[in-house]
């Protein structure tokens, strides 16, 4: 059984309605912080098993679930006399399964209106409530009013559900965070506590007591609560005592603590921390029964070797399920399949098998840090080399107070001559990329021609020089400084005697490409750039 399609209506950053189709087999979710990819594993989750950070949902209900700009909206039409009162905002989560086999599931109670087999979860108004809720808004609302908010979880057939009787499961994998109660780390705890039969609970519990039991009547425990009660003193012969917690029936989960080879947990490296969770998540009996396995950025904490060993233990554990990944990490994406990207930016999805089949082979051979750094930018300066690379950046600086571009979140990117790759990922995305180029004395072929499918669209913009002379960056930039050609001689430090005109100046840093540019970039002195540069500069600022 599969998840054949997940939507998504106002539940965190998802304003307004979202729909996305998964693969059946891999599932990798690439989008820049706050693209939300967490938010889908969290939702796909959530719609199975009815648990949000591992509690029931009805218990964990809060306004911070809504999408911040549906509950501005629903605020200011409440406060705006100005503005329609619109109704409360609910969030709706629907998982359509691909199979048929599960008939009481199946109708047409969905958001799509038509016959299909699965689930929905539903955060909406109470109309119980409705006279209060009538009262309550004539006074002024500054949130969602979330105590009058009720939690429907049913099939498509309009029947109520539990986890009991949805057939798919899910796990949800996070070894990014650690979280602590008394040493204890929450995530591997639970894991371990899902393992044990209830016998081997009340095993557990028994000999926590009689620990309990033994601290009590430990001499130097005894001494320690006679001291207290000296200092003490309390009405109703009423005693102060230190003991073991022993409040609820569970109270061993938080009070022991996970070792390994007789360390603790929390104190061995996060990178072994990561393996361990998700080893121990993988071969859990609820990721045995799981048809989803769920992970959040896998690649937090650990090293190239470590990303590789995580990597062998999904594909080793996850024969035969549903996986859905988020990822920064080109090496994850390159491991698990580019063919099963799913490129997420802006609540807009695009799949890296729409790119024709030959983009496509030429980025599977790409080496890792290149795939996805275009996905993870706001903006893109596609450069032909490392000296492109390094004078775009300093002219950059030069006009933004020694700011980066990368520190603007503008990615320059040395792809050689691959743009037009890059270009079809930027195209299938609709982000923001500018070519800076040469015109290799011809401009009408080199550039005209070459990129003119990529013509009126408006994200994508190319910066060539068109003058034929001028066919590369180096004579370009030397044209661009004519004028001060001994300046030039001295910041990529060259005798200005021995190359006192451009034509010199022009033969020296063709055969010193990567030297020269790295002399200019490093250098406090200005200088001047070429026109196409220039523009392309500017254009990061649009």
């Amino acid at each position: 059984m599969r998840i054949n399609k997940i939507y998504i209506e106002n539940y965190k950053r998802y304003k307004g309605k979202f729909e996305l189709t998964l693969n059946p087999e891999i599932n990798i979710l690439v989008g820049n912080n706050e693209a939300g990819k967490s938010t889908i594993l969290e939702a796909i989750h959530l719609v199975l098993t009815g648990l949000l950070n591992g509690r029931y949902l009805r218990t964990e209900l809060t306004q911070y679930l809504f999408n911040n700009e549906i509950e501005a909206e629903y605020i200011n039409s409440l406060n705006d006399p100005n503005i329609s009162t619109l109704p409360p905002p609910h969030i709706l989560i629907e998982a359509y399964f691909e199979t048929e086999q599960y008939p009481l599931l199946e109708g047409n109670g969905n958001s799509d209106r038509r016959k299909a087999c699965g689930v929905l979860l539903k955060i909406e108004f109470d109309d119980e409530y409705q006279a209060e809720y009538d009262e309550l808004i004539q006074q002024s609302v500054r949130s969602i009013p979330i105590e009058y908010y009720k939690v429907t979880w049913k099939s498509f057939a309009r029947d109520s559900v539990t986890g009991r009787s949805i057939p798919m499961k899910s796990v949800i994998i996070d070894s990014s965070g650690n979280k602590y109660t008394n040493g204890s780390d929450i995530y591997i705890s639970r894991i371990i506590r899902g393992e044990l039969e209830d016998t081997d609970k009340v095993a557990v519990s028994q000999a926590y007591r009689k620990m309990k039991e033994s601290f009590a009547e430990d001499q130097s425990i005894i001494t320690v609560n006679s001291k207290i009660n000296d200092v003490i003193t309390l009405s109703d012969s009423k005693t102060v005592s230190v003991s073991v917690d022993l409040a609820t029936k569970d109270a061993w989960e938080a009070g022991l603590t996970t070792y390994l080879d007789n360390v603790p947990f929390q104190h061995i490296g996060r990178g072994e921390q990561s393996i361990i969770k998700t080893k121990l998540a993988l071969g859990s009996t609820s990721s045995i029964k799981a048809g989803a396995i769920l992970i959040e950025e896998p690649e937090n904490h650990l090293g190239h070797s470590k990303l590789n060993e995580f990597i062998k233990s999904i594909r080793d554990n996850c024969d035969g399920k549903q996986i859905i990944i988020s990822t920064h990490s080109s090496f994850v994406a390159n491991k698990l399949g580019l063919k099963y990207l799913l490129l997420l930016d802006n609540q807009k999805i695009a799949r890296f098998n729409e790119l024709s089949q030959e983009t496509q082979d030429f980025f599977d051979k790409l080496p890792g840090y290149q795939t996805l750094r275009l996905l993870l930018c706001h903006k893109a300066i596609l450069v032909e080399g490392d000296s492109d690379e390094l004078i775009f950046q300093k002219a950059f600086m030069d006009t933004h107070n020694d700011v980066l571009p990368i520190e603007k979140l503008i990615d320059v990117i040395s792809v050689k001559l691959t743009f037009k790759r890059f270009l079809q990922i930027a195209k299938l995305i609709e982000k923001p990329v500018a070519v800076v180029t040469d015109n290799d004395g011809n401009y009408a072929q080199t550039i005209e021609k070459k990129y003119e499918e990529f013509d009126g669209i408006g994200k994508i913009r190319v910066f060539a020089d068109d003058n034929n002379e001028l066919n590369t960056l180096e004579p370009q930039f030397v044209d661009a400084n004519s004028e001060q050609l001994e300046k030039l001689c001295e910041v990529i430090d060259i005798s200005y005697s021995a190359y006192n005109t451009k034509e010199k100046i022009i033969e020296y840093m063709e055969s010193n490409k990567t030297k020269w540019a790295l002399a200019v970039f490093k250098s406090i002195e200005k200088l001047n750039y070429p026109s196409y540069i220039n523009n392309a500069v500017k254009w990061c600022d649009e």
